[in-house]
């Protein structure tokens, strides 16, 4: 651990799916007595004022401030105010908490900086020190979305599945609790929420086999209060838990029994949508996809919906116990997780239109859902983006799916793609305007049944062949056309009318989270590093400025001494960084993540990063026939291409291996890839899912896109 001083921590250069064995579950370490605990600084988070001071910004997660010095008028005036370097390479998705003039926000591998909210200057840093090799087990970036705070407390939850609270002032630990078995591929990305005397933390893993629960820890020393599992176990049995009675009465008789569930864990990972309804002195969650993806693979039987992945689901506050579900993606097939942004309003959808309490949600399946917040009743549900697999909701709320949408051996061009029509990155919901304002996108996938899923077990374990609709050599245009299928729009969405008001297409997805503002303003960052203020009401262009590294986190506002700034960290990696970077028509240059934040009228600047770029050469000659070559493919697709890139494209993020020098010789890719020399690195060994045969396959296909760069 080190803290009250500068970290600098070396760039890693590897990580890729795989599972390590670590610590057991439940462990309470106290290094100190936790601070007094009161309600104070939670009664300020109704609505997001001079402070920022929960992950969605109010209680009711809207992510819309009442600040309105910085208005439609004199947007045009921001300037830098002042930068701080986070000194990493690797995915940033935080979003800054803002508390009594200090900022808390978090980087890659969960390390927490306290900075002056008005200079940026440094305060102290908390490195939680995790074990490089855990990043094999994150499916999408060493990232970490943001901290928690509770009158002098931060609450963080780190990579390795620990929960920690730590003094606000000095950034001592104060408690740390192993919140899941960390023998298995659990992570924690996202972050805490403060609930009355309990933090609530998820969980995520379910790429590669887990099974999925929500957690309330005791504030004061991080004892658990109550636990809600989100899918049967593998016997449907009782696990003491608060889940119980709604597992054995609606769950368990949605799953078979047999199947990859029973060994893998069945998925529902809460890996970031928690909102607590105060009118309604509840819980509502979003839940995530099942282990294996592909539902023919996970549950053979077919008979239920496999409750309760893919819903939103409401528990009793207090005790954790079930209130009430909507699943929105029933016995989800493709990674339509329903874990994205939860916003709690009040709409004139009662009788004679008087305010309804309502929760709305636009999750990775592409429709726009508007429920009773007190009974889970659908009011309304509309797609927002173009899709294949569905072509609308029936009468009961349930997705009309098209013939094709359960792929098969054949191969199905599904949209949306498992990167979803909305991805983690929030939205925001503006009371002033009546707007929702989405971050969509269009990011289609070619999906097909992956058999040798079925002949041995797998670290990625999702069931879907990756290596759908493409060959080991591409012809020229292809990446070119697949580029061009691939959009992103930011929506103004009339939940009242379900219907857009207005809406900006961007040059392509995955495009930063949104700030709302009384100022008449709705902020978003851009992939390609604009960030840009549109008016509100019309999503008129109002001002820009390019913050040279790709921007996936959400802005958030604050006022101190009369004078309001707006902050975003910017950062590039994340999911879309390892996973397309065929998607951009030049090399991206390397850049460390930053937090910049503005005001009027300021008159600092953004550094260059200066970052050497990478030898872009082959490191030896191809070889192998081309039967070699379409078997190493297969094998790169499945096991390296979630992290290394498809088609053997790297971002930038992690090594792309084409130009790696480990490809030189059989021995040094044997002793990296099957003997884990890189471990320390995130590079962990691949022996039990690649034979040696395998492996050298792999190299061979690497070899032969870098010595034939065809597409």
């Amino acid at each position: 651990m080190r803290r009250n001083g500068v970290w600098r921590g070396a760039l890693v250069g590897v990580a890729v799916a795989g599972m390590v064995g670590l610590q057991g579950c439940g462990q309470v370490e106290t290094a100190g007595q936790a601070m007094p605990v009161g309600h104070d600084s939670m009664a300020r988070a109704g609505s997001a004022g001079a402070q920022w001071l929960t992950y969605g910004g109010t209680k009711d997660e809207q992510r819309h401030s009442r600040l309105s010095r910085i208005n439609t008028g004199n947007v045009g005036k921001l300037g830098v105010a002042w930068t701080y370097e986070l000194s990493t390479g690797r995915g940033v998705e935080a979003t800054p908490i803002v508390a009594d003039g200090v900022m808390y926000v978090t980087s890659a591998w969960s390390v927490l900086h306290a900075l002056d909210a008005r200079t940026g200057r440094e305060l102290w840093v908390y490195d939680p020190e995790v074990d490089r090799a855990v990043g094999a087990k994150a499916c999408c970036d060493v990232v970490n979305r943001g901290v928690a705070i509770r009158d002098g407390v931060v609450f963080l939850g780190v990579l390795d599945g620990r929960l920690e609270a730590l003094d606000a002032k000095t950034g001592r630990l104060l408690w740390s609790v192993v919140t899941v078995d960390q023998a298995k591929p659990y992570t924690i990305t996202g972050a805490p929420r403060v609930i009355r005397d309990m933090v609530l933390i998820g969980n995520g893993g379910a790429e590669l086999g887990v099974r999925g629960y929500l957690s309330a820890y005791d504030v004061k020393d991080g004892r658990l209060r109550w636990r809600f599992y989100t899918v049967p176990n593998p016997d449907k049995r009782p696990d003491g838990a608060a889940s119980d009675e709604a597992l054995a009465r609606l769950a368990n008789p949605s799953w078979g029994d047999r199947g990859a569930w029973k060994r893998d864990g069945g998925g529902g990972t809460v890996w970031d949508a928690i909102v607590h309804d105060e009118v309604n002195d509840q819980v509502i969650f979003g839940v995530g996809n099942g282990s294996p993806w592909n539902a023919a693979i996970r549950d053979p039987d077919g008979r239920g919906d496999n409750l309760f992945v893919s819903s939103i689901v409401a528990v009793d506050a207090d005790t954790g116990r079930y209130r009430w579900h909507y699943q929105t993606t029933p016995r989800d097939n493709w990674d339509y997780t329903a874990t994205q942004t939860l916003i709690l309003a009040d709409l004139p959808l009662g009788p004679n239109g008087a305010a309804r309490r309502v929760v709305m949600q636009a999750p990775k399946n592409g429709f726009f859902y508007v429920l009773d917040a007190r009974t889970g009743a659908l009011i309304s549900g509309d797609a927002f983006v173009p899709m294949t697999w569905a072509t609308g909701l029936d009468a009961r709320g349930r997705p009309i799916e098209t013939a094709d949408a359960r792929y098969g051996d054949e191969s199905r061009l599904m949209m949306p793609g498992p990167l979803g029509a909305h991805n983690w990155h929030p939205m925001a919901y503006s009371p002033d305007a009546r707007l929702a304002f989405i971050p969509a996108q269009e990011v289609p996938q070619a999906m097909h049944r992956d058999l040798l899923m079925e002949t041995r077990p797998v670290a990625w374990n999702t069931g879907v062949d990756f290596s759908s609709g493409f060959a080991p050599r591409l012809p020229d245009g292809t990446i070119k056309a697949v580029r061009a299928m691939m959009k992103g729009r930011l929506i103004a969405w009339d939940p009242v009318a379900r219907r857009p008001r207005w809406t900006v297409e961007h040059d392509g997805p995955w495009n930063g989270g949104i700030l709302s503002t009384a100022g008449g303003l709705v902020f978003q960052g851009t992939l390609k590093g604009d960030l840009v203020a549109y008016e509100a009401a019309t999503g008129r262009r109002l001002w820009a400025m390019n913050l040279k590294s790709g921007i996936a986190a959400p802005p958030v506002t604050y006022e101190l001494d009369g004078e309001q700034y707006v902050t975003v960290a910017t950062g590039w990696g994340t999911a879309f960084a390892l996973a397309a970077g065929f998607f951009f028509d030049r090399e991206v240059p390397p850049a460390l993540g930053r937090v910049v934040t503005f005001r009027l009228g300021g008159t600092g600047t953004i550094p260059d990063h200066d970052l050497p770029m990478i030898e872009r050469r082959p490191k030896a000659p191809a070889f192998g026939d081309a039967r070699l070559v379409e078997a190493g493919f297969r094998h790169y697709a499945r096991s390296c291409a979630v992290c290394h890139g498809p088609l053997a494209i790297s971002s930038g993020v992690l090594p792309d291996l084409r130009w790696s020098p480990v490809t030189a010789d059989r021995a040094q890719w044997r002793e990296v890839v099957l003997e884990g020399r890189l471990a320390g690195n995130g590079m962990v060994s691949f022996a039990t899912q690649l034979t040696p045969d395998e492996a050298e396959a792999i190299r061979a296909y690497v070899l032969d896109r870098a010595n034939n760069p065809s597409g």
